[in-house]
């Protein structure tokens, strides 16, 4: 791998932070250009991310699989700080960007000029995020989460409003005793293992005295309590629906992916520290791992079924998507984890575009209401109301049409429904769980038709209402020209990944090997060997 490959491994974080940083250093009412470094530093991010989830693919000597290490300080594993990027991570880092990209486009149109430092915000969320994917170790996974939710509860309140005051208050509490949790697992890990890299851990791991095994079993446990709280797992993640439909449309929609990321991180403590190899506490918690899946999956189309208003469904529908891929991981098998990662890409983009469509539909029902009221005076604005700078743009001429079609089309992916991503991942997983002919497997797959006919009834519903029942004295439905390109380009990444559902499903099936087998991980952490 040559030089400048090598040092792009960082990029992802590095990047967002000084533009974040710089930005701080603008006036707010520089607007335009702070939008413009945004979408450069977005699009750079992208770019870096197509180029590294390339090489975690080809990049090995025999053109496969591959993780590259890039050591802070030239420190070596386990004493440095190091990032990773292999299969799974650079996936996850993709998802990050493109969503990243369409939430911060629609923003340009209304919600950056809703509150003070949105861009800073949003670009250290992304940081966080990319940090939390790459990192290498448990203590700056800690770090990265930190930061990544510190952006998070500014963008939860951003726009202000008393329902946004209240239930942000609310979730910042409930993190940071996700957070103290975090710390107090990390801790007992620590104690016993003398080690915090992943690698390093899952090398130890085997040969724990059996005296101290219980005592890192509670130590992961309480760890893993922490995880199940950020992945929004029942009856940890009361939390998401009311804070989620309170968020910006934009926080929303980029907020989706932090639930994943609790997932992601729970996939690859599985897999690595307690895989088979892992002696005595191979698979633990897999059995806790499957039920928290399922009761997620009941509680979250329960909520869709619930639920009055199409943002607080789409919540739901993350909820759901987290629930699924915690059942997977938890009793699905190898065999249908990779089409769970296909889905969990689909599912992501469809639930954040359905954030953006219940944004403008909604928007102007309830004028009065608590959602707009500026708790202090100088937080909202409503930038269609300051018509010396800001102009709506493009109208959609078919605005009601077009976002219909959209509200369909959010709908088909969230439930599965052919021919869209949503059903290729579905039945990807039930395949193999039908095949298995195992109580967890059907009960599994029984989840999943039920939540797809719980997303068609709801979804549906709530999206006729919203159309077609408008009051009179609504305003009209006005797309601005960067809410339009931000909802098709999520929009189009669900088709995109629809139309080439073959090649994905093969990368993220060989992703799911690549996990059964972290032998390669560890050797290239700890060796620094290529694969």
């Amino acid at each position: 791998m040559t030089d400048w490959l090598e040092h792009l491994i960082i990029g992802p974080i590095v990047l967002p932070l000084l533009a974040a940083a710089g930005m701080l250093l603008l006036d707010e009412r520089r607007r335009i250009v702070k939008g413009i470094i945004s979408l450069t530093t977005m699009a750079a991010v992208l770019a870096m991310t197509v180029v590294l989830i390339h090489e975690s693919a080809t990049g090995a000597p025999d053109g496969g699989d591959v993780a590259r290490v890039y050591r802070l300080g030239d420190w070596a594993a386990p004493y440095g700080i190091v990032l990773v990027a292999d299969r799974l991570s650079t996936l996850m880092l993709a998802l990050t960007s493109v969503l990243g990209l369409c939430a911060l486009t629609f923003s340009l149109a209304r919600w950056d000029r809703a509150g003070p430092r949105f861009h800073a915000l949003f670009l250290l969320l992304v940081m966080g995020v990319n940090g939390a994917l790459l990192t290498g170790d448990l203590f700056n996974l800690f770090v990265f989460f930190e930061i990544m939710l510190a952006a998070s509860y500014g963008l939860v309140l951003h726009g202000s409003g008393e329902t946004r005051i209240r239930i942000g208050l609310g979730y910042i509490a409930v993190n940071l005793t996700a957070s103290l949790l975090f710390l107090v697992g990390v801790a007992l890990i620590y104690g016993l293992t003398g080690t915090l890299n992943m690698a390093d851990l899952a090398v130890r791991v085997p040969d724990i005295a059996a005296d101290d095994r219980g005592l890192f079993h509670v130590g992961a446990a309480v760890l893993a309590v922490a995880f199940l709280t950020k992945s929004a797992a029942w009856p940890l993640g009361f939390w998401l629906a009311p804070t989620y439909s309170a968020a910006s449309a934009p926080a929303a929609a980029m907020l989706a992916i932090l639930s994943k990321v609790g997932v992601y991180v729970i996939l690859r403590l599985s897999a690595l520290v307690f895989s088979a190899d892992a002696g005595d506490s191979a698979g633990f918690g897999l059995e806790v791992l499957l039920g928290a899946g399922l009761a997620t999956l009941v509680f979250g189309l329960s909520g869709m079924l619930a639920s009055r208003d199409l943002a607080r469904a789409a919540a739901f529908a993350v909820m759901v998507s987290s629930g699924t891929l915690l059942a997977i991981v938890g009793g699905g098998g190898a065999a249908s984890l990779g089409a769970a990662l296909y889905y969990l890409v689909g599912s992501t983009l469809a639930c954040a575009a359905l954030f953006l469509v219940a944004e403008i539909l909604e928007r102007g029902r309830d004028p009065g209401g608590d959602a707009n009221k500026a708790v202090f005076d100088d937080e909202y604005r409503d930038p269609f109301e300051d018509t010396e700078r800001n102009e709506p743009g493009l109208v959609i001429p078919a605005a009601v049409a077009a976002l219909g079609g959209a509200t369909i089309f959010c709908a088909l992916m969230i439930a599965g429904l052919p021919p869209l991503a949503g059903f290729i991942g579905k039945v990807g997983m039930m395949a193999p769980l039908v095949a298995t002919d195992s109580a967890a497997g059907w009960t599994i797959v029984g989840l999943l038709a039920v939540s797809s006919l719980a997303a068609v009834i709801s979804l549906t519903r709530l999206g006729v209402g919203a159309i077609w029942t408008r009051d009179e004295t609504a305003p009209p439905l006005v797309v601005g020209a960067a809410e339009f390109v931000g909802l098709a380009g999520l929009l189009g990444g669900c088709i995109l990944l629809s139309i080439f559902a073959e090649p994905v499903l093969v990368y993220a099936s060989r992703t799911a090997i690549w996990l059964a087998e972290p032998s390669a991980y560890i050797g290239a952490v700890l060796t620094g060997e290529g694969r």
